[in-house]
């Protein structure tokens, strides 16, 4: 019998895919504990329009994705630290700085653990991180750090 599983099942397949079971297991594990629905031709329909429906919906992100990579290619992100002499900081830049930084200057929010440096950043100046926005779409940010007055 085939059926359409709506939770992962462990040794049996994952949501949403199509299976064959046997009828005993179908009827009498699957179906009473609400784990699968028999494969009819409606609930094929609405799978096929579910999958789809989540497609479009991954395809609007990665395009809103790299609509924002480029507005954030123009973009000069300054972050205000404390320094000491000769342009040296106590501590370093922080994701969570940028992402502040970010936020209140350009209105764009990221999350800080989407945002890497690829090396600490200790001196006032100028400087790089990625932000990881969505798979395989990643933009450069470039920072300009200076100290609080």
């Amino acid at each position: 019998m085939k059926v359409i599983l709506l939770q992962d099942i462990k040794g049996t397949g994952k949501k949403d895919q199509v299976i064959n079971a046997s009828d005993g297991y179908a009827r009498n594990f699957l179906f009473p504990r609400k784990l699968a629905v028999e494969a009819t031709p409606q609930n094929l329909n609405n799978l096929r329009k579910l999958e789809e429906a989540q497609q479009h919906k991954k395809n609007v992100e990665r395009d809103e994705a790299k609509a924002l990579v480029e507005k954030l290619k123009e973009m000069t992100v300054r972050v205000r630290v404390k320094a000491g002499e000769n342009g040296r900081l106590f501590g370093s830049v922080t994701t969570q700085e940028i992402a502040d930084a970010l936020k209140e200057q350009f209105g764009v929010t990221i999350d800080k653990r989407r945002i890497s440096l690829p090396e600490p950043i200790r001196q006032v100046g100028p400087g790089v991180a990625e932000a990881k926005l969505y798979t395989e779409v990643a933009a450069t940010l470039k920072l300009e750090v200076y100290a609080a007055d």
